[in-house]
């Protein structure tokens, strides 16, 4: 019993000791575990928030649908111009190209007009005079028939009138006109009527020159606006440093719209020039018909003495 009395209080002393030298230890603060856990859950956070800025840059970006819908919008506007916007837009000197043509091909078409009434009336009141001039009996009938209001103006009538006028005015000089006097009296006559086709041909070639000159130079007056548009543009493409088809397109299709006024104007002046020149070459052709009928008929009525 007093063995035990006596171990188990130097245990109690060394439990003691044991507890007094564990002391400090147990008193330092263990290391904290959460911040390796803080910044563990930090940085996800970090790296959760990074991938915001490219949401933001994906969603400031053009999407497919909206670059197919904003991408058109300058070509869908150039697919708008007529032929009046380019007219519009046009600058001052291709306006002014423009505009003459326009005037001479209206111009074109109103001699077109003018002519076809002329040649129309001209050739119905020729037709009118030689049914009444083949009916006449005298060199005074002829006179008469010729130098009526009904006939007025008609070149066959002025040409009967003239040979016609020629015969009375020798007559009345106290010429002989029949039989040995009849040649002369024909010469006279027949110069009297060549004066009259000289009138006649300057008289029916009215216009031509007009329609020549526009069919000749209407093409190259266009082509002059053109070839100064298209200059222009490219000017106004270097001062923008862009190629963009729907940016030059337009200035270009201004330009060529010059040269199609030009081919416009000119090609239906062509095309007039050469049909009245056939209609006043028809009509020549039936005036010096008239011519030798009409001397034909002068000298039988010298012969009978009429």
């Amino acid at each position: 019993m007093l063995e035990q009395k006596n171990i188990h209080p130097i245990a109690a002393l060394m439990g003691a000791a044991a507890l007094f030298i564990a002391a400090p230890v147990l008193a330092q603060p263990a290391p904290a575990p959460a911040a390796p856990a803080a910044d563990a859950a930090a940085a996800p956070a970090t790296t959760a928030a990074t991938p915001a800025a490219p949401a933001a840059d994906a969603a400031a970006a053009p999407t497919p649908e909206n670059a197919a819908e904003e991408a058109p919008t300058e070509i869908k506007n150039a697919g708008k111009l007529t032929i009046a916007q380019m007219f519009i837009d046009a600058g001052m000197v291709v306006k002014v190209v423009m505009i003459g043509l326009l005037l001479a091909s209206v111009f074109s078409w109103t001699l077109l007009i003018i002519k076809l009434f002329e040649f129309g009336a001209l050739n119905r009141a020729s037709d009118r005079f030689l049914e009444a001039f083949r009916g006449a009996r005298s060199i005074a009938d002829m006179r008469r028939i010729a130098t009526s209001d009904e006939f007025e103006g008609n070149p066959l009538a002025d040409m009967a009138a003239a040979a016609s006028e020629e015969v009375e005015m020798s007559r009345q000089a106290g010429l002989g006109v029949g039989g040995d006097h009849k040649d002369s009296t024909l010469t006279r006559a027949a110069a009297a009527v060549n004066a009259v086709q000289a009138n006649l041909s300057k008289r029916l070639s009215g216009g031509q020159q007009f329609l020549a000159s526009v069919g000749s130079s209407g093409p190259f007056i266009g082509l002059f606006g053109t070839v100064y548009g298209i200059m222009t543009s490219f000017i106004g493409i270097a001062n923008t440093n862009t190629t963009n088809l729907a940016v030059v397109a337009p200035g270009i299709a201004e330009a060529l719209l010059a040269t199609g006024i030009g081919l416009f104007a000119a090609i239906p002046a062509v095309i007039f020039y050469n049909y009245f020149q056939t209609r006043i070459s028809a009509y020549g052709t039936r005036s010096e018909g008239f011519v030798a009928e009409l001397m034909n008929a002068i000298s039988r009525q010298l012969d009978k003495g009429a």
